[in-house]
């Protein structure tokens, strides 16, 4: 049977569904990158917010920016903009449910003018983006919006016909200032410290360098709320289509699968109105930081820290990785001795038994979440979530040897084939600039170590952290993973 909205009365009693106020629900946010994630975690709690009669204002306009999401849309367009959200545990059965709030689906290249005319409708109150990390144009290394991109430097010269997000953001907000049409909210959701600052940062350089005028337009007017979010979403692949065909009788072109744990905290800095997402358990909250380094460091830090190290071993999945007693001994000493010592106390949060909770999360086979989609943009990821660590242990004349091993794990993984001979190609925007920093063994460590853009410039400035790298770095050479990890884990003791 074919999901769309004509069918939705034949669905199985026990298969959620949106209910009819979900199904007229007016567009009151628009999402830039509608992927796995926002279908699993935004549109979920919009969803359920909306089946309680709460907000039918604010139902969701998508939109792609890209080329490859036209995928994306098609397959949203053709069933009515519904999708199966599949929420796998190891326990026997899945939960199952249609989601209904994405309303629309727009992409940028069909009408640059059709997105504009969207973000600067007075019924839009909301912005929400789900980007990636390297979506903001922002150097790494000095913390800079990067100008110098070529789809940048053409939405300065072309203004009404832009490419970038940034582009289109200014083209629509200039209008709203000139039609006195109040700014909307810019609400990030990518997985990236401090979200709302970056993406305020960004949108401020892109809008002073094409008019001053406006940019202070925006710095009074617009509000960017910070926020931590969380749910482990991995690829879905044509077995979820087919198992949920076969067990459940929906035909969905392109379902979401994610685990059952899901969690956002949100700061209540909205410029022109919200949903009362808190009815459905979202945690408001006036300073998001102590929840965000605790997730940023600890679940993606520690993502970082076990998916090299098993993608060379020759796993590909996270639960496979985890079901290895040394990965898995070596991923709860680094939460627990490098990592939860940096942090600040979190309200509300027992850090031991979240940590518990990411051990079991990782552990799950029932979503078999791939390693292939946490090794990708490695080379934005190291940054954000293992740097600022090793950056506090460097200050604080900490042992290395824990941390330094994500780095080497990942500058080997770099070379394309694992213990097992087999070869693969990494996912990164940089790709072929990752490869070069590796290409030369004989310089290796002073080109891994010298990617400012990468891990800025304390780590290559520590003797102490060089030779741990270097140290580790041979271990995985000639110990092989399992070899290397008995070595550390014997030298803690």
């Amino acid at each position: 049977m074919k999901l769309n909205r004509q069918n939705l009365s034949r669905l199985a009693a026990d298969i959620g569904r949106p209910s009819e106020v979900c199904q007229v629900a007016s567009e009151g946010i628009v999402h830039i990158g509608v992927g796995g994630f926002h279908r699993a975690h935004q549109a979920v709690y919009t969803d359920a917010l909306i089946n309680q009669g709460e907000a039918a204002q604010w139902g969701i306009c998508g939109v792609g920016l890209r080329a490859e999401d036209r995928a994306m849309r098609d397959a949203l367009a053709a069933q009515d903009h519904l999708y199966t959200l599949i929420q796998l545990a190891d326990e026997p059965g899945a939960e199952i449910r249609v989601i209904g709030s994405i309303r629309n689906m727009l992409l940028a290249e069909d009408s640059p003018q059709a997105l504009i005319d969207k973000l600067s409708d007075p019924q839009v109150r909301i912005v929400s983006l789900t980007i990636t990390e390297g979506g903001y144009c922002m150097d790494d290394s000095t913390g800079e919006f990067m100008s110098e991109l070529a789809d940048i430097q053409h939405d300065l010269a072309h203004p009404q016909s832009p490419r970038s997000i940034f582009g289109f953001l200014c083209a629509a907000l200039a209008r709203r200032r000139a039609d006195n049409i109040p700014a909307f909210t810019l609400m990030s959701c990518d997985n990236l410290p401090h979200n709302g600052s970056v993406s305020r940062k960004a949108l401020l350089s892109f809008a002073h360098l094409l008019d001053h005028d406006l940019a202070n337009w925006i710095d009074t007017h617009v509000s960017f709320p910070n926020a931590m979010v969380d749910r482990i979403t991995p690829m879905t692949k044509p077995s979820h289509r087919q198992q949920l065909a076969a067990e459940h009788g929906i035909e969905d072109g392109w379902p979401v699968v994610c685990e059952p744990f899901v969690q956002w905290v949100l700061e209540d800095k909205f410029c022109n109105g919200r949903p009362a997402w808190e009815k459905v358990g979202v945690q408001f909250t006036d300073d998001v930081t102590p929840y965000e380094d605790m997730k940023i460091k600890l679940l993606n830090g520690s993502h970082l820290a076990l998916t090299y190290l098993g993608f060379l071993k020759g796993y590909r999945f996270v639960h496979q990785t985890m079901d290895d007693s040394l990965i898995r001994d070596y991923i709860r000493r680094f939460m627990d001795v490098d990592v939860t010592p940096q942090l600040a106390p979190v309200p509300g949060i027992d850090l031991s038994i979240y940590i518990d909770t990411l051990i079991e999360r990782f552990s799950n086979q029932a979503i078999a979440d791939q390693l292939e989609r946490v090794c990708s943009d490695g080379s934005s990821k190291f940054s954000k979530f293992i740097v600022p660590t090793l950056n506090q242990l460097i200050a604080e004349d900490k042992p290395l040897d824990s941390v330094a091993l994500v780095v080497a794990a990942w500058a080997l993984y770099l070379k394309e084939v694992d213990e097992q001979g087999e070869r693969y190609r990494i996912i990164d925007p940089r790709a072929d600039y990752c490869r070069s920093l590796v290409s030369d063994d004989a310089c290796l460590t002073e080109r891994v170590l010298g990617a400012e853009s990468i891990f800025g410039k304390k780590l290559a400035a520590s003797p102490a952290f060089v030779q741990a790298f270097e140290r580790n770095l041979h271990r995985l050479r000639t110990l092989g993973v399992s070899g290397t990890l008995q070595a550390l884990l014997a030298d803690a003791r």
